[in-house]
């Protein structure tokens, strides 16, 4: 599957979960099983390729500030929820963590102080839930992937995360994402 298949996926999915109020897990879940066991696995290592592409420390930094903190758990769902977003969000996300200031839920969030925004554990598992809907086998879908071997797939030997730098360092985080900083954090002192 092409990354382009794969963003119309979601896309498509996302407009019908605003069209019929479903959450976005679960149109995707009923999208992806209608279609052909094989189609389901390259969906899956689709996802996997963009969610790891997001496995960088400016990234996690956002969630931090967007989670007010962010366990490594947690920041598998955060990449999930930015996926969950769409290709525009994800791919200004990708470019710049800090644009998710912009972004209505972030906003929302943070006015509200609570730290829900963007984190969406459930679309983590939508192509073995698809995988489930399909074949009525809840082990089908882990079996399937352990013999399945994608040929045009980018593995990551050793991510490349970037700079590390310490997300409780106020000044710090400022000087890196100053907007979702000032959003989060309050003015730079």
């Amino acid at each position: 599957m092409d990354i382009d298949r794969f963003w119309q996926f979601i896309e498509t999915a996302r407009s019908s979960a605003a069209t019929v109020g479903k959450p976005l897990d679960e149109v995707l879940v009923s999208l992806l099983a209608d279609h052909p066991p094989q189609e389901i696995l390259e969906y899956a290592a689709r996802f996997d390729e963009v969610h790891d592409d997001l496995y960088r420390w400016d990234v996690w930094a956002a969630a931090y500030l967007i989670g007010g903190g962010c366990s490594d758990d947690s920041f598998i769902d955060f990449r999930a929820g930015v996926i969950a977003l769409g290709r525009e969000w994800y791919e200004r996300t990708a470019a710049g963590p800090d644009s998710l200031a912009d972004h209505p839920a972030v906003v929302e969030a943070a006015q509200a102080h609570h730290g829900e925004a963007l984190f969406y554990e459930d679309m983590n598992y939508v192509a073995s839930s698809a995988f489930e809907r399909l074949t009525g086998d809840p082990d089908a879908f882990y079996a399937a992937w352990a013999g399945y071997r994608p040929t045009d797939e980018h593995v990551h030997a050793e991510a490349d995360m970037g700079e590390d730098f310490d997300f409780d360092d106020a000044e710090e985080m400022h000087r890196r994402l100053p907007r979702l900083a000032r959003l989060h954090l309050g003015p730079s002192i």
